[in-house]
């Protein structure tokens, strides 16, 4: 007679969710135990590493798009700071790629003429 044992049950949880890795690791629990733990934390570390990566990406693009009209990031966002215009950087970002011209009217409203015509 089968005895639904709460170890088998745990061990096939741990098993399923080591389902992918590489050699003793998706086979044997101990050794998978080990690895389910050290991915969750790898994962966890990586959602935060996630945020500051894009953050950055978004940061790099803007800064592309006003180098292309003549002025530097660092001055663009504190006249933005200055004008009180609350508009985060994956906004900023969105829209320097795909609306350069509603872009171009956010550096006016941020108190920039153009130097170079684009």
């Amino acid at each position: 007679m089968r005895v639904k044992s709460v170890s088998a049950i745990r061990h096939r949880k741990i098993l399923k969710r080591a389902k992918g890795f590489r050699q003793a690791r998706n086979q044997r629990i101990q050794v998978a135990k080990e690895a389910v733990v050290h991915a969750g934390a790898y994962a966890y570390a990586g959602r935060k590493l996630k945020k500051r990566d894009l953050r950055g990406l978004w940061i790099i693009r803007i800064s592309a798009a006003v180098k292309k009209l003549g002025i530097s990031y660092s001055r663009f966002i504190a006249g933005l700071k200055k004008e009180k215009i609350e508009i985060d950087r994956k906004i900023l970002s969105d829209i320097a790629i795909h609306d350069m011209e509603t872009f171009k009217k956010i550096v006016k409203e941020a108190g920039f003429e153009f130097t170079k015509p684009e």
